[in-house]
């Protein structure tokens, strides 16, 4: 069954929005220091611009470093949810691609940075807000359209907003979800190991301490519990946690023993798993090694990135009304998933769902696009949620 809201998504408008927000760079220094203007402003500049035109009350707040979260409200009766359509304003580096931030229509599909993730979902809120102004009703509740900063290194943004920002009720996430309906997703703890030696030239080895080689013991060991972490029981919809070592670093001079070695570990974390277990998993691992080598020195960091386990469980208010508004515009019976990624969503302490146009394969990449009729699609599972919601029709 298709929705009464198709006719009045204007098309031109929604394409026009996200032109102009490819045509933004807002790229994440991914923790190198900023020197010239934060990577958002130019972006959360432009959200402010078009959410004033659509009469919202707009906030913003400095997160860090001069960049800002910014949100714009369009105010109900009072008695309603608050409800926000949330996203993040950066994208991911450009090296490679060409003419990354010059949109480009072509089979339906518009290219371009961040095109797919997610300023897609940031143009389509901004059409949902004018289709539900154009009705000329006043909700019972609030809907907040909400830009966060940095979602794609540490997520300061959305957890500076989730302790700072507005009381949200529930909250709608359009990263590239296909339109599949996902209130859930695994954690995900990022940080480094570190050994540290004694360096000596390489003639006499045995006079220093090698880092590199107690790193290899720490490997091992990750290597076993990667393994193990095979076995668990899977979460019904998340599946099984997972660990993998992406960066390995270590010495300064190939004829010196190295005084340093360091790893950066990814570890995927299932509901009932958290930072402080995967914490005491690793420092388990270490003890034992120290205990039966020695001078072995190491050191472990503050997490680079911590992602709680997200699940929003699916007779909430929130699911049950996407579930239905999908089923009304796409016909989507039964496509609740896992998104395979980490999000902002738990940040926002709230229930929630991640559902928006584009597909995860095309983030990142360097030819990223996103198909035009899902954004339109999305738009009206929108519209539609936020009519189910505000009138308890779930």
């Amino acid at each position: 069954m298709r929705s009464n809201h198709q006719n009045i998504v204007d098309r031109d408008a929604l394409i026009d929005d996200l032109a102009n927000m490819i045509r933004i760079p807002s790229i994440n220094p991914f923790g190198k220091k900023i020197c010239d203007a934060p990577p958002e402003k130019a972006m959360a500049e432009y959200l402010e611009e078009r959410m004033q035109e659509l009469g919202l009350e707009i906030e913003r707040q400095i997160v860090s470093d001069g960049r800002e979260n910014i949100w714009g409200r369009l105010k109900g009766s009072g008695n309603g949810p608050t409800i926000m359509l949330a996203g993040h304003m950066d994208t991911v580096e450009v090296d490679g691609y060409e003419m990354p931030f010059e949109p480009m229509i072509e089979d339906g599909k518009i290219f371009g940075r961040g095109s797919c993730d997610m300023k897609a979902g940031l143009a389509a809120y901004l059409e949902t807000i004018r289709i539900i102004k154009a009705s000329g009703k006043t909700l019972p509740g609030d809907i907040i359209i909400a830009g966060v900063v940095d979602e794609e290194y540490a997520m300061i943004g959305s957890k500076h907003f989730g302790l700072n920002g507005p009381k949200i009720d529930y909250a709608i996430v359009a990263e590239p979800s296909n339109l599949a309906i996902c209130p859930t997703h695994k954690g995900q703890v990022c940080l480094t190991i570190k050994t540290k030696g004694v360096s000596v030239h390489s003639s006499v080895p045995q006079l220093g301490v090698n880092a590199i080689f107690h790193m290899t013991l720490i490997l091992n060991e990750l290597g076993e519990l990667a393994d193990e972490l095979q076995s668990h029981k899977p979460d019904p919809m998340c599946g099984k946690p997972s660990l993998s070592v992406g960066i390995i670093k270590g010495g300064n001079n190939v004829s010196a023993v190295p005084d340093w070695c360091e790893i950066a570990v990814d570890r995927r974390t299932i509901p009932g798993e958290s930072y402080e277990s995967v914490l005491a998993e690793y420092t388990s691992i270490l003890e034992k090694i120290a205990k039966s080598t020695p001078n072995f020195e190491y050191e472990i960091s503050e997490p680079e990135l911590n992602v709680d386990p997200f699940h929003t469980p699916q007779d909430s208010p929130i699911v049950l009304a996407v579930k239905k508004a999908c089923e009304d515009i796409i016909g989507n019976k039964s496509n609740i998933a896992a998104f395979t990624g980490s999000t902002d969503a738990p940040n926002f302490k709230c229930p929630a769902v991640i559902c928006g146009a584009g597909a995860l394969a095309q983030c990142h990449s360097l030819n990223e696009y996103v198909e035009i009729d899902e954004i339109v699609r999305a738009v009206e599972i929108y519209v539609n949620t936020i009519h189910l919601m505000q009138n308890n029709i779930t």
